[in-house]
């Protein structure tokens, strides 16, 4: 990319060019730490939050995304890696998620892996949850079929009944129909 001239200042490479997609999907290469295979875009890397940010809004991601520093609010992406040190609060929804840093709120995803000390506190609704030993879970989990749509997520107790009087017992219906008795 830089070559050097003469004088021993840097001069960039005619015949070179790269994008600074390139650039970072190298250092996203090598710095990465995803649990099956790196995530890739049309660009060929994932969406980055560093770790020097913080974000307090809704965020979507067309493609997969990685969390290092802070969110505040909801997260969709298509498959999502929070990094160790990296924090959201507030709703993640993705078909894969991978945990290593700290969720506080409910996440829905088909896939839901807790590793390398990650912490969650908070629902899971999934189709397929797997905690390793060192992280820790905090709250409940249900297994649905489609966890990323909303209304698959009910409560976590179960479908609620609609508000229905209970029916009076026979033998009070029988003693209210003869009366007192002394």
């Amino acid at each position: 990319m830089l070559t050097s001239t003469k004088s021993g200042v840097p001069e960039k490479d005619k015949n070179t060019s790269v994008s600074a997609a390139e650039v970072m999907g190298r250092v996203m290469h090598h710095d990465q730490t995803w649990a099956r295979s790196e995530p890739t875009t049309k660009a060929g890397m994932a969406s980055c939050i560093g770790s020097d940010m913080s974000i307090v809004g809704n965020i979507e991601c067309k493609g997969p995304a990685q969390v290092l520093g802070r969110i505040e609010g909801e997260l969709r992406a298509s498959d999502l890696q929070i990094s160790d040190g990296a924090q959201v609060e507030g709703s993640v929804i993705a078909q894969n998620v991978t945990v290593c840093g700290r969720v506080k709120g409910t996440i829905r995803a088909v896939r839901v892996k807790l590793q390398n000390g990650g912490v969650v506190e908070g629902d899971i609704f999934h189709r397929s949850l797997s905690i390793d030993e060192n992280s820790q879970f905090e709250g409940s989990s249900r297994r649905v079929e489609n966890p990323t749509d909303p209304s698959s997520s009910v409560d976590a107790k179960g479908p609620q009944k609609k508000d229905v009087a209970p029916a009076p017992l026979a033998s009070i219906n029988a003693e209210l129909a003869d009366g007192p008795k002394h």
